[in-house]
């Protein structure tokens, strides 16, 4: 008797949910994955000073997703709290004064983090063709 009134209630779904319920059933009966990658975001900023480094020499074998360095620069000048952004050693810009304070602190730290391209935009404004974010990981 419960068997016909399960049987009523799944014929009673929408298609679109009985879909639903058979890709729940799927996913609880596939195994766990393991190796999931934990980190946190700290920041997404776009990249500082792009048209005045070599941005541009590399700009064709930059790819969204690639891994990025990050290079404290506490002698510059301009800004005590400078982070460089380095690409295969390439340098690309600085994270944005506006942003460098906390990277800047774990940095000096000596706290790993972890920096990856998120957009990559072709447009005439330099702030706009390269976005990237700051991971710690744990």
């Amino acid at each position: 008797m419960t068997e016909r009134r399960d049987l009523r209630i799944i014929a009673g779904m929408s298609i679109k949910y009985y879909l639903r319920f058979v890709w729940l059933l799927l996913a609880l009966a596939a195994p766990v994955q393991a190796a999931v990658s934990e980190r946190i975001l700290l920041q997404a900023s776009p990249l500082a000073g792009f048209q005045y480094h070599a941005g541009r020499q590399v700009w064709d074998d930059l790819r969204e997703g690639d891994a990025l360095e990050l290079v404290r620069e506490a002698d510059n000048a301009f800004d005590p709290r400078a982070v460089r952004v380095l690409w295969h050693g390439t340098m690309l810009g600085y994270v944005p004064r506006r942003d460098n304070e906390a990277v800047a602190r774990l940095l000096d730290r000596g706290t790993p983090l972890e920096a990856r391209i998120t957009r990559l935009v072709k447009t005439r404004n330099p702030w706009q063709r390269i976005l990237f974010e700051v991971y710690l990981p744990l």
